[in-house]
């Protein structure tokens, strides 16, 4: 809860305090679970006067909810939510504590001060102003923060929906990362706003051969079929196809930059540092990420695994994991270990050009531009329930600050003023929609 004295907005003080609660999900059903984090945010929305419901189905892995009653009980509520589980971090490869949640350079660094932890912050302390106010949202607000994300919400979100779905009664749209933040193209700044996801489709690919002795002439090697198959897949350089939406997206670049819209990797490349996750949109992605064999050093394995996160455009699913299957050859077995739809909703609508108009106000003048997310989020299971989601965590980044890179990635960072800046527009958001 924020500290009495403590000269740090209130926003940079709730999400230091959540990246201080070690939230990492490894996957597969192994993560340290959310519970003390989602109690903290609990007891923040009961501080508000609102009443937190939690859900765990699985020891550990807390969900938790909260309503805020709006003006007008008529209008469709909306969802707000975030995650409060975090991918691991080696902390010997930061340059900080990764759960210490230390400001250094204008900056709160840790693990979750981008993927999402800043959000949760921004969430609960914009909610936190209009309350203060004595005020009311337009409408009723349904504050969701879910369990296992990170792990395509298979103990989080999914379990939620399935088996708590009367917490988003009335509810249409949903908002929540990762979109609203600024890039540079060319210089000149303009925010995107997510209004599609990819598929998400988590493969492991199987070789199987004949155990050996590993001195031996052997033709018949699992590794050495799995590495070939794990070698063809990861170079594919899978051809761009454009969606309506990524469509979009480079029409509004090449208005911004002056750029032709019919060469999407140069136009792509106007954005410096987000240039790579805006690459990743336009086209299907298959990136190795594990690799399993063997026992002993002189022992040829019968048997070698690979992991492979497989990135879909929306639609195309079943005809990715045909390419895959060809690529990858008769020799090795392609089985699903998981696999979620892909999203895209129209940029267009009274939510859409409420987040515009406020971004607008506080930043008047940059243009806003949709954008598919290469990753995911959870509002693919809130889609089940005909909710609508997007993406729009607001944030005012420097034009040389690798955000987009830090998804994931080793120093995750925020700036304070972009933490404050958000919050602000948040606000106005949910006391104006």
């Amino acid at each position: 809860m924020p500290t009495p004295g403590d000269d740090l907005p209130e926003v940079v003080q709730i999400a230091r305090d959540l990246i201080r609660f070690d939230t990492t999900n490894y996957g597969g059903g192994r993560a340290n679970g959310e519970r003390e984090a989602a109690e903290y945010v609990g007891a923040y929305l009961g501080s508000l006067g609102l009443t937190p419901e939690y859900y765990e189905p699985i020891p550990r892995r807390t969900n938790v909810m909260a309503r805020v009653p709006g003006r007008d009980r008529d209008k469709p509520a909306l969802v707000v939510h975030g995650h409060l589980d975090v991918v691991p971090a080696i902390g010997a490869d930061w340059s900080v504590d990764p759960f210490a949640g230390e400001i250094r350079d204008g900056l709160l660094w840790g693990r979750g001060a981008v993927d999402m932890k800043d959000m949760d912050a921004m969430i609960l302390t914009s909610v936190a102003d209009i309350l203060r106010a004595g005020e009311q949202p337009e409408r009723d607000l349904v504050l969701a923060f879910f369990a296992d994300e990170e792990n395509g919400g298979v103990e989080g979100s999914a379990l939620v929906v399935r088996d708590r779905p009367e917490w988003f009664a009335g509810a249409t749209e949903a908002i929540s990362e990762v979109g609203g933040y600024s890039i540079a193209a060319d210089g000149r700044r303009a925010y995107l706003l997510q209004v599609g996801e990819k598929a998400l489709i988590w493969i492991r690919l199987v070789a199987r051969g004949r155990a050996a002795h590993g001195s031996s002439l052997h033709a018949d090697n699992a590794v050495t079929r799995l590495a070939e198959a794990v070698a063809a897949l990861g170079r594919t350089q899978w051809p761009i196809r454009l969606t309506a939406t990524t469509g979009a997206l480079l029409e509004g670049l090449a208005e911004l930059t002056g750029g032709d819209a019919g060469d999407p990797d140069t136009l792509a490349g106007t954005t410096g540092a987000a240039s790579g996750f805006i690459r990743s949109t336009l086209r299907t992605t298959t990136n190795p990420t594990g690799l399993t064999a063997g026992y002993k050093h002189n022992v040829i394995p019968d048997r070698a695994e690979a992991l492979i996160d497989v990135r879909a455009l929306p639609g195309t699913e079943d005809a990715v994991l045909a390419d895959i299957r060809a690529i990858v050859g008769n020799g090795v077995e392609v089985e699903i270990v998981h696999q979620d739809i892909g999203l895209e909703v129209p940029f267009e609508g009274d939510l859409v050009d409420a987040m515009v108009a406020a971004l607008g106000r506080h930043d008047p003048g940059v243009p806003v531009i949709p954008y598919l997310l290469g990753g995911g989020t959870d509002n693919k299971a809130l889609s089940a329930l005909g909710i609508a989601g997007y993406g729009f965590a607001p944030l005012r980044l420097p034009a040389d600050l690798d955000f987009t890179g830090m998804f994931h990635g080793v120093d995750e960072r925020v700036p304070l003023d972009a933490l404050v800046f958000g919050q602000r527009v948040l606000t106005d958001l949910l006391r104006s929609y």
